[in-house]
């Protein structure tokens, strides 16, 4: 009677845990199958944002980023040209202007590669609203009908933190950036890194402040979809020319990505 008694719970319990087993697999299967969908979306939102560069709404946000982006390059330019040329003209009177002018321009030039990403998507932030707003318009009018317009404050604010937490992140990963210079590519590979999970993370915000419901609410793209889109507009930074265009295509893939990962309706 017992052996019976032992094989009748052993086989209720089978019952009862074959059920939740196959739960798990159902659960694991479909947590894999939304990570793949996130992943595969990426190339179809970048295709969809190029595509839609041409917009006359998109090109004037474009235009007023590159303007603006320029704009502090040149005066962060002429600020070097007046700072050099005092120190250097107590050297050398003769040549202090024509060789502060000459320095002041090698500055900029390499400052505004090095630091171009950077200012060029802060810009982008002050005017990101543009961009979301034609891409919604286009593609999610439903979505763009409910959305919280936000105050050049809230804009200004963010394009600051934004480029305060970029200053910050890059100065962490500099004196481990020094230390694999000795491996030829170990540096590139970090700030790639580090700059794409600051532009993932940036472009979401730049759309998912518009719809957020409330600060706790959970964040709208999955952090590997996030580290993705920002490690391709980061490659695209580096692309002369084409780094004019790569915060504009990244704000509106990331509009893309928010929506469909929000199950949003997509208009064709």
């Amino acid at each position: 009677m017992f052996a019976r008694a032992r094989l009748a719970g052993e086989t209720a319990h089978a019952k009862t845990c074959l059920p939740m087993a196959v739960h798990s697999v159902i659960d694991l299967r479909a947590d894999g199958a939304a990570q793949h969908r996130a992943m595969t979306s990426l190339p179809n939102a970048l295709v969809r944002a190029i595509a839609q560069l041409s917009d006359p709404a998109i090109l004037r946000v474009l235009a007023k980023s590159l303007v603006a982006t320029l704009a502090i390059f040149a005066a962060l330019g002429a600020g070097a040209y007046a700072l050099l040329a005092g120190i250097i003209g107590r050297w050398t009177p003769d040549y202090g202007a024509q060789l502060g002018a000459l320095v002041a321009i090698l500055l900029t030039i390499i400052g505004g590669w090095l630091l171009f990403r950077l200012v060029a998507l802060a810009v982008l932030q002050f005017f990101a609203d543009g961009v979301v707003h034609a891409v919604e318009a286009r593609h999610y009018p439903a979505e763009l009908a409910k959305a919280r317009s936000l105050r050049w404050q809230e804009e200004l604010r963010g394009s600051l933190t934004g480029l305060g937490r970029a200053l910050l992140a890059n100065l962490i990963a500099l004196p481990f950036a020094i230390a694999l210079l000795v491996t030829g590519i170990g540096t590139a590979l970090l700030f790639w890194a580090v700059n794409a999970w600051l532009l993932g993370r940036e472009l979401q915000d730049m759309v998912w402040l518009r719809h957020c419901p409330s600060s706790s609410a959970a964040s709208p793209m999955a952090a590997g979809t996030r580290f993705a889109l920002g490690g391709v507009i980061a490659f695209l930074l580096i692309i002369p020319f084409v780094n004019l265009l790569a915060p504009v295509i990244g704000a509106a893939a990331a509009t893309h990505l928010v929506h469909r990962r929000k199950g949003f309706t997509d208009v064709p």
